[in-house]
């Protein structure tokens, strides 16, 4: 599988490093990396309730199915915000919704009281398709909306969060038709596409523009909405902290509502992978954020 083996060598890129030390011992596979928990755990984590496998999207793949984390004990009636979890580019063929990293962040989310949703969108390696996972998101929101009482989901609280390729997605939260997402989430998250020579190469110029949330900073939503960015400080994925830092530099002067956390030794996928207190103090502060952002009222 081409695409799975290049997403995993450019993985590795990332994985080599502990203690700031170059590690020539053993490399770990895609499947150690994609299926570590987050380092992080909190109290109800094994009591959540997961639907699984939900059929959200109208295109003809199979791996197109949507996990509903729910928090415990919730009153038949009772509504709480919704955390949308945007994978990166590895093809829907892997299905990432049932990689260890994002159980672990749906039950996070569920214990920490929201409805956590992972999803396998389109996203894919080499070619991005960009417009296809742009509509999986869409119709994965509208699909939680349709079905709000069912899954005790409050549609109009939303969270999106995205990591790694999967960053030119939270551009679905600028649309000024979904004021219903309140705040976005970065977690070494591409914010600019338009140096990468694969989106170049495989998507029309003005498209790649579109999905680079660094150029949509001069518009009034992108710059008041609430964003947490967290920066992997020892990230080896190619342009991928250049992305983040020129992002970060042109929202401040915009003077956008941006948050920054960096993990000065984190690698790519540091919330699973860096297991020490600064990964977690981050993942507890994502969090936070989410909950000042989502719990207002109705």
């Amino acid at each position: 599988m081409k695409g799975r083996e290049a997403v995993t060598r450019l993985l590795l890129l990332s994985f080599m490093w502990t203690d700031g030390i170059a590690e020539p011992a053993r490399q770990k596979t895609f499947d150690e990396i994609v299926n570590a928990p987050v380092v992080m755990t909190l109290p109800g984590m094994d009591a959540v309730t997961v639907l699984a496998n939900q059929r959200y999207a109208s295109a003809s793949d199979a791996n197109l199915l949507m996990d509903v984390y729910q928090p415990p004990g919730l009153k038949a009636d009772e509504r709480r915000p919704v955390v949308f979890f945007i994978h990166g580019g590895a093809g829907s063929e892997s299905r990432p919704k049932d990689w260890g990293i994002y159980k672990s962040w749906g039950r996070l989310a569920a214990a920490s009281g929201f409805i956590g949703v992972t999803f396998t969108h389109r996203l894919g390696y080499p070619k991005p398709l960009l417009a296809e996972s742009a509509q999986d998101v869409g119709e994965a929101m509208d699909f939680v909306r349709t079905n709000a009482a069912r899954l005790h989901a409050d549609p109009d609280r939303v969270c999106l969060a995205a990591y790694s390729a999967g960053g030119p997605l939270l551009t679905m939260g600028l649309d000024e038709k979904r004021p219903q997402v309140r705040c976005l989430v970065a977690f070494y998250a591409f914010l600019d596409v338009q140096q990468s020579n694969l989106h170049r190469d495989n998507e029309p110029a003005a498209r790649v523009r579109a999905f680079s949330m660094i150029e949509h900073l001069g518009e009034p939503r992108a710059r008041s909405i609430p964003m947490f960015i967290a920066r992997a400080g020892r990230d080896e994925i190619p342009t991928m902290n250049d992305s983040i830092d020129r992002f970060i530099a042109r929202a401040v002067r915009e003077n956008a509502n941006v948050v920054v956390w960096n993990h000065p030794t984190g690698v790519h996928g540091f919330d699973n992978q860096n297991d020490d207190p600064r990964s977690r103090e981050i993942i507890a502060a994502a969090l936070g954020f989410m909950g000042t952002h989502l719990r207002g009222q109705r």
